[in-house]
């Protein structure tokens, strides 16, 4: 199956990604992507939407995969602020669903 979505937690170095197909369920788990690495994993996917926490970091990645073919949802904090002690996956699986609610 297709991945229709991909929730992005940003971090200064390491990110996690989060992909679902059309029956919700994950196919891309990568609770570690190194920064360098990040462009190219979103890459090798055919275009789907992405989403992740809106910040000056986000702006910046969202035009590089908006260029590869991805629509992108930025999420305001105040809707993210509700998982601050989750682990870094989780925060990806929530961007990823959470767009999908708002």
């Amino acid at each position: 199956m297709t991945i229709l979505t991909v929730g992005i937690d940003l971090a200064k170095s390491v990110f996690a990604v989060h992909g679902v197909n059309e029956a919700g369920k994950a196919e891309l788990v990568r609770p570690a992507v190194p920064r360098d690495k990040l462009t190219e994993l979103i890459a090798t996917l055919a275009p789907c939407v992405i989403g992740m926490q809106a910040c000056s970091g986000a702006h910046h990645w969202a035009r590089q995969f908006e260029a590869l073919g991805h629509t992108m949802r930025l999420i305001a904090p105040k809707f993210v602020t509700p998982y601050p002690n989750a682990v870094t996956a989780t925060c990806a699986c929530c961007s990823c669903g959470l767009w999908l609610v708002g």
